[in-house]
């Protein structure tokens, strides 16, 4: 099965988390709106002043050197009375255009002396006046459900004065891995051991993705303790995410106990890294297996849990955004999609992408000297200089 048929068939059979809460502005940074938000005011709710000058009348300036008297001085947050003729009131970014004035003038343009000021330019009607609703309406909708709300989004929330709305609750994500060779860090290797790094990458990933984390930790290398947790996780969880144990092995015990108490929709996609990976439900919970190996765990989740996780989440952007940039090393032709380690470099007024020396799936530090993945089709080779799509995990992480 190609990369882009598994992601079909994921986002195909994932649901969409119903159940929503209500929540304050300030705690809703990254989470996904359940509802569409309108404006109740026009943004700006009224004409105001781009930048600090003089509020005109521009049938006044139509030749450089008018000299006109000073009539106010209007600050943000203040109202001014009604601009005279041939008069010109002082005014600030922010505040509003006094009834009569047409334009401000930059102070730059402009020389005070005393009681007067002079504006050395042509004043054009509607020059530095940001109108009334100019940025948003009054009854305009502004987010749509299925919005992930990033900082920007909040502050224009709060434009508009929304201090509550309604979210969807966090997606419940339960976790264990596999393996009588992995331990926690801080405790002494003995031989044949490792520390257990899919743990805290994969736990990583789901907290930048805003998922309640069901943490069971590492689960003994036996059918009976495979299973067992297994339901402990379905029971807790929408979606149970694992390590390692997906293979075709006969100790490969999670494939064996999500066959036994569910269903295993596909697991061999032409990928590398990341060979297999498993995908299925079992007793009412999603379930995704990835790859064991450190790097496999990193990228198949980036392809396919991480679009799961938001097309469950609700939210209206799952896939991956690819770029264009330069090659800046060879590659053969193979017969699996391939997701090499990169770091993005100028060379020649150009963003090129520089190759990590060792591409194994099991070096995790190719994952944190890298900005991110080049795509590699296919039967497609590639020579230095060839624009290839590459995946920044800034955005994605």
């Amino acid at each position: 099965m190609s990369v882009e048929q598994a992601i079909e068939k994921i986002l195909d059979a994932a649901p969409v988390i119903e159940q929503y809460e209500s929540i304050d502005i300030l705690d809703a940074l990254n989470r996904v709106l359940a509802e569409d938000l309108s404006s109740t005011i026009d943004v700006p709710g009224y004409d105001n002043s781009a930048m600090d000058g003089y509020a005109v009348r521009s049938e006044d300036c139509q030749v450089p050197g008018a000299v006109l008297p000073v009539s106010q001085r209007i600050p943000a947050g203040t109202v001014g009375e009604t601009l005279q003729p041939a008069t010109a009131a002082r005014i600030f970014t922010g505040a509003p255009v006094p009834e009569g004035a047409d334009a401000v003038v930059m102070q730059e343009m402009c020389e005070a002396q005393g009681d007067t000021v002079t504006v050395n330019t042509v004043v054009k009607a509607g020059s530095n006046v940001r109108r009334a609703g100019e940025d948003i309406k009054n009854g305009s909708v502004v987010l749509t459900a299925g919005k992930k709300l990033r900082a920007q989004e909040l502050g224009l929330l709060a434009s508009v004065g929304l201090a509550e709305f309604k979210v969807k609750r966090k997606l419940k994500v339960a976790t264990f891995f596999t393996g009588d060779e992995i331990i926690a860090p801080g405790q002494p290797l003995k031989a044949g051991q490792i520390y257990n790094s899919n743990r805290y990458t994969l736990r990583g990933l789901l907290q930048s993705m805003n998922c309640e984390i069901v943490d069971l930790g590492i689960v003994p290398d036996t059918l009976e303790d495979t299973v067992k947790v297994l339901k402990e996780a379905a029971a807790a969880a929408d979606l149970v995410i694992t390590s390692g144990g997906v293979s075709v092995g006969e100790e490969d015990y999670v494939r064996i106990a999500l066959q036994q108490l569910g269903e295993l929709s596909m697991w061999r996609i032409a990928m590398k890294p990341g060979k297999p990976v498993a995908f299925g439900k079992v007793d009412g919970a999603l379930f995704m297996g990835l790859p064991g190996n450190p790097v496999s765990v990193f990228v198949t989740f980036l392809l396919f849990a991480r679009s799961l996780i938001l097309k469950m989440q609700g939210c209206d952007d799952v896939l991956a955004k690819r770029v264009s940039v330069m090659a800046d090393f060879d590659w053969p032709a193979v017969k699996r999609q391939e997701y090499l380690r990169v770091q993005l470099v100028e060379k020649d007024g150009r963003v090129a992408a520089q190759l990590y020396p060792h591409q194994g799936s099991g070096v995790l530090s190719s994952a944190s000297w890298a900005d991110g993945l080049v795509e590699v089709q296919m039967n497609k080779a590639i020579t230095a200089g060839n624009v290839v799509p590459f995946l920044a995990f800034q955005g994605m992480i």
